[in-house]
């Protein structure tokens, strides 16, 4: 028996929750051909795994490198996690559909360089396959994007022609390959769409086997269990499964609520609604400072926000609805709002700063601060806002319906976006989970981690040939050291690769070895269905 590659001495966890056990995997043609003791099997390649896990390729279950791979190919930050596929397309946001006026209401960095040629998910994908891509994406189609494509927005229903529409560019999207449809519930234009709209269109995707609805729901201060309700109402009036995003509690209020929250899911699922959760292990969130500007403000899109912040009528208004509190009556944390990116070369000096230090600098109110940030920067200002505390993020992260996901993008310590200074999740989510609340904290054990992160969001997702180290599926692997895999991004430094993840493979191919990025591209975007 001969084998491309051959994975020796390795101590196999296979994804389902099994407990792990030794054996060798062969693969051949990208696909693992057997497993079990192969000590005399010829090999073209040998991988000495003495002392590693070999697991299934993890699975960023939320992410946002529907773009930055496009710049950063290789996807370093999430290489050296050991991930293999990013599923893309969350919080309402999609690079498509284009709408008639064009993609710019859909750029989402000025820095970018790629030339943007499509209209569609096809489209996108051609682009994404022909530029070659480390790792598999996964696509799912945005609401919000979808709202902006029908021009719609307002804070207003839209029209029956409206709906019909939108209706149409979820199910091609669907067709193409999505493998689901998201909100973002606190981002325009997807929060000015009621749960009846939602509903429309998630019924457009109920035909179609195996596509969910994936949810960041309307979070508002004293919300948090009924923006669980409504995803599970969505669900169930729809007929759709129901993926709940990044699940957190960033009101002080509520903080300790876990429970009640997880409860309302569970008794949707012993209602028959298949739903479930992911969730990432920080006490901090990142977006865009405006995304916290009242919601009227936002309306129209853009430039629109633009134009109302920079009238003395619009702004007065603004700094007085702000002053109220953020996402209803949320009460603000400015030292906790520190600058992750921003646009113009002039104000790159406060990348790494709160906007509470910001404003003491420059000798001004904090909140007329938060608002000329926005517009000096015509809204291409990024934030991590520090928002929430460790036991709730430990009760999410255990919790037997939690899968992973990083919210972060795939990126590269050396490329477009190095200047900038990234929610750790970028790089770290998974070694961090591995490390510290694995062997360091034994809030769970390896296998469940790793099943968290393979073959639920494969469930989830259909993949029925990824996630799982079974003989037959594709060669989609992490290979890592349980003693030594940790994270090493930190919020002050968090362009940091991690460590203790000496190989990946996608498609049975080397993207990582030995520790080294080795700038193969055998990645591709996956399709629902395929």
């Amino acid at each position: 028996m001969g084998f491309d590659t051959l994975i020796a001495n390795g101590t196999v966890i296979d994804g389902t929750g099994r407990l792990r056990y030794a054996a060798d995997v062969g693969i051949t043609n990208g696909k693992i051909e057997a497993i079990g003791s192969l000590e005399n099997a010829d090999a073209t390649r040998v991988i000495d795994a003495t002392g590693l896990i070999v697991a299934p390729g993890f699975i960023d279950m939320h992410t946002h490198s529907d773009l930055s791979m496009l710049d950063d190919q290789g996807g370093d930050s999430k290489a050296h996690q050991g991930i293999t596929t990013e599923v893309t397309g969350n919080c309402s946001y999609s690079p498509y559909p284009v709408g008639p006026d064009g993609p710019e209401s859909l750029r989402r960095s000025a820095r970018q360089r790629f030339e943007w040629d499509w209209t569609d998910l096809d489209g996108w994908a051609n682009h994404m396959e022909s530029t070659g891509i480390s790792i598999n994406v996964a696509p799912q189609v945005g609401q919000g994007s979808i709202r902006k494509a029908v021009r719609l927005t307002e804070n207003r229903r839209p029209t029956p022609d409206e709906i019909r529409e939108m209706r149409r560019l979820v199910a091609e999207s669907i067709e193409q390959g999505a493998f689901s449809m998201s909100t973002g519930l606190t981002t325009a234009p997807s929060m000015y769409a009621e749960t009846d709209e939602v509903v429309a269109l998630a019924e457009a995707m109920a035909p179609y086997e195996g596509a969910f609805y994936v949810t960041h729901a309307r979070v508002w201060g004293g919300n948090h269990v009924g923006a669980i309700e409504e995803a599970m109402e969505i669900g169930q009036r729809a007929g759709v499964p129901v993926q709940f995003s990044h699940m957190a509690i960033i009101d002080p209020r509520a903080y300790g609520s876990g429970e009640e929250m997880v409860g309302v899911i569970e008794r949707a699922r012993s209602e028959g609604l298949d739903a479930t959760y992911d969730v990432y292990p920080y006490t901090a969130a990142g977006s865009g400072l405006a995304q916290s500007l009242p919601f009227w403000v936002q309306e129209g899109g853009e430039q629109e926000m633009l134009r109302r912040i920079r009238t003395p009528e619009g702004r007065e208004r603004t700094l007085a609805d702000m002053k109220k509190g953020h996402f209803g009556d949320l009460p603000w944390k400015l030292d906790g709002a520190v600058i992750a990116s921003v646009a113009t070369e002039a104000n790159q000096d406060l990348v790494g700063k709160n906007v509470e230090q910001i404003a003491e600098e420059r000798e001004a109110d904090g909140l007329e601060t938060y608002l000329d940030l926005i517009d000096e920067e015509s809204n291409q200002v990024g934030a991590v806002f520090h928002n929430r505390v460790e036991s709730d993020v430990r009760y999410f992260l255990s919790h037997d319906l939690a899968m992973i996901g990083s919210d972060g993008n795939a990126v590269s310590p050396t490329g477009v976006y190095a200047q900038d200074k990234p929610h750790p999740r970028f790089y770290g989510t998974y070694p961090r989970i591995l490390g510290r609340y694995v062997r360091e904290q034994s809030l769970m054990s390896l296998e469940m981690a790793v099943r968290k992160m393979t073959s639920m969001p494969a469930e989830r997702l259909r993949l029925r040939d990824r996630g799982r180290v079974v003989e037959g599926l594709v060669a989609d692997l992490a290979i890592f050291d349980p003693d030594t895999v940790i994270d090493r991004a930190t919020f002050e430094d968090p362009h940091q690769l991690a460590a203790g993840v000496p190989h990946v493979l996608v498609a049975g191919e080397l993207v990582v070895h030995n520790g080294v990025h080795t700038q193969a591209r055998p990645g591709r975007v996956l399709r629902r269905g395929g």
